[in-house]
């Protein structure tokens, strides 16, 4: 007999299963699964051609502060990962952009992302998978990101 589990427990459970094969697949690059994130963050942006991405605009992405922030970036940029410069209007604003080393990281993210979602359904039919996509998509839909 199975015990009743809260909803917020579930998901709790299946975030820290997914986040944990995440952060294994970083591991291996040397990063944590929050840097790896930032970096997919400024590599999509990017890749939509935003020409002047600043420290202020990821933190809002990630929803961390400053001082947070400026400590990702710099072990970023220590590693090689990431380039920051003055900005060209603000000097005060650091201009970051990704380097040869972590160009176009965000694609390699979302495979990553795409085999961590893989393993964790693996039982699941193809219908079941769908009909958990869906599910989740209209949940999402009933939140407010804002």
């Amino acid at each position: 007999m199975s015990v009743k589990m809260p909803f917020g427990l579930k998901i709790a459970i299946i975030n820290r299963a997914f986040r944990k094969l995440l952060d294994e697949k970083a591991e291996k690059m040397g990063l944590t699964s929050v840097q790896l994130r930032v970096l997919g963050s400024v590599s999509r942006l990017e890749e939509r051609g935003v020409e002047e991405i600043h420290q202020n605009d990821l933190e809002k992405i990630e929803r961390v502060t400053h001082p947070a922030m400026t400590k990702i970036v710099r072990k970023l940029e220590a590693k090689g990962y990431l380039r920051c410069e003055e900005g060209v209007r603000d000097k005060r604003c650091k201009l970051i952009s990704t380097t040869e080393k972590s160009k176009n990281i965000h694609e390699l993210i979302l495979r990553q992302d795409d085999e961590a979602y893989a393993e964790l359904c693996g039982n699941l039919t193809e219908d079941e998978r769908a009909a958990l996509d869906g599910i989740i998509a209209k949940i999402l839909g009933n939140i407010d990101f804002e």
